[in-house]
């Protein structure tokens, strides 16, 4: 029992809500039937549901205005002096820990660049949001930052990863210096370190750990894919000759005529380099673009069904709904998992689509992508931070029906478009 998730504990949660503790009363009530429940209660709503439906439930009710004075004086002349509100506030967009710290350490020109001169996007205290303000007061500028930094967070989640690797400790701050682009964590007294980054840089990164030798690890020239890039287009020139040199960007090595791969995307490879690192995965180097079809580790067994509804979501009010229903059971992991032979927690999960042309378009997308075994893998989950947890796999689902960008809901013009981006990274498209 001790092991067992929140989800399989309580099966069946109620929720109560006290709707005169909220500003806007009525909207608790929208909120909750737009969501399919079936309200009961006078001064109270109770709503029953499972955990994973009463903890999205209470993400939505967590981001409306409630009074901080006793309810009774939401008549009272006084009622706007009971929290004062600024013009700029905007929600909080919830965020991953380890999302956030590289955005801090490796992205804050990106950052700078998204809050401009006068908005400021923080992170409170031990909070996992962050908060955005405008300096002039300025609401127009503050929502705009928000939607950018919304983009750019979810574009950037999806394509990052973290590996954790052996290494001589004499190695560590050098290779920090020719890998500047990944956040490498760890004590140089052990052999252990934590490598954030994103995919095309933690490729370099493994295939230069496996072909260099202990002196090319000490060395302290910058290795990154826009310098390598560069050489693999033949912009390097020899210095005693005027003919150009093709080196091969993985093993950084001339590459020899006899032995050259050129992909589609232009780029050249020694041959015995790309079969390595198609190995790992079947994707270009240096553009990541993919050549066959990716397979990933979501468990076997799971279902992914589909029903439509005629009520509309938030920003589509012309088209019905379409229902995925997805479920994994729980299960022992395998060697492509973290744990080979360790127990995983499966776990049930219900997202929404537009049922327009694009939404349906965007649906035999997903079915591809769970058929492929890339929609869930196992690992820590970042709401209730237990491991083996079957969670999802950077493809983004809307699992709320209302509430907007910060309680995975709809209205959100841009995320039909975003969603087929992260798609089309795992050569869905």
């Amino acid at each position: 029992m001790a092991n067992a998730s929140s989800k399989e504990v309580f099966s069946d949660v109620t929720l109560t809500v006290d709707p005169n503790t909220f500003i806007e009363p009525n909207q608790v009530k929208y909120i909750l039937t737009e969501c399919g429940n079936r309200v009961t209660g006078t001064l109270h709503y109770e709503v029953q549901g499972s955990f994973d439906e009463i903890e999205d439930l209470f993400v939505k009710m967590s981001s409306l205005d409630r009074y901080v004075a006793a309810p009774n004086l939401r008549d009272s002349p006084l009622r706007h002096q009971q929290r004062p509100r600024s013009p700029t506030s905007v929600k909080a967009v919830p965020i991953v820990g380890v999302v956030w710290d590289f955005i801090q350490q490796r992205c804050s020109k990106e950052l700078k660049r998204i809050q401009g001169e006068d908005v400021l996007i923080h992170k409170p205290g031990d909070k996992m949001v962050v908060t955005f303000q405008s300096h002039r007061k300025d609401p127009v500028r503050v929502h705009f930052a928000r939607e950018r930094f919304v983009t750019f967070y979810q574009r950037l989640a999806t394509d990052l990863k973290v590996k954790t690797y052996r290494l001589d400790p004499q190695h560590y701050k050098s290779l920090q210096g020719q890998f500047p682009e990944l956040l490498i964590e760890g004590s140089p007294s052990k052999d252990n370190i934590t490598v954030t980054g994103r995919y095309i840089h933690i490729v370099l990164l493994e295939d230069f750990l496996r072909h260099c030798s202990s002196s090319a690890v000490t060395s302290q020239r910058p290795l990154t894919p826009q310098r390598v890039s560069a050489r693999a287009s033949g912009t390097t020139r020899n210095k005693q000759s005027d003919e150009e040199e093709e080196s091969c960007p993985i093993c950084l090595d001339p590459i020899k005529e006899n032995t050259k791969k050129t992909l589609k995307c232009k780029h050249s490879f020694c041959r015995g380099c790309l079969e390595q690192a198609f190995k790992t995965k079947p994707v270009c180097p240096t553009c990541g673009a993919v050549y066959g079809e990716l397979k990933g580790t979501q468990p076997n067994g799971g279902t992914m069904t589909v029903t439509k509804e005629r009520s509309c979501l938030s920003g589509y009010e012309t088209y019905g709904t379409i229902v995925i229903q997805y479920h994994i059971p729980s299960g022992i992991q395998k060697e492509e998992h973290p744990n080979p032979g360790q127990t995983y927690h499966g776990a049930s999960r219900t997202a929404y689509l537009p049922d327009s042309s694009e939404g349906r378009n965007v649906l035999a997308l997903l079915t591809r992508a769970f058929d492929q075994r890339l929609t869930f893998t196992i690992g820590r989950s970042s709401t209730t931070g237990m491991e083996n947890m079957v969670t999802w796999n950077d493809i983004h689902h809307k699992t709320s029906r209302s509430g907007g960008t910060s309680c995975y809901g709809y209205p959100d013009p841009d995320y039909l478009r975003r969603l087929q981006d992260e798609l089309k990274v795992k050569g869905i498209y």
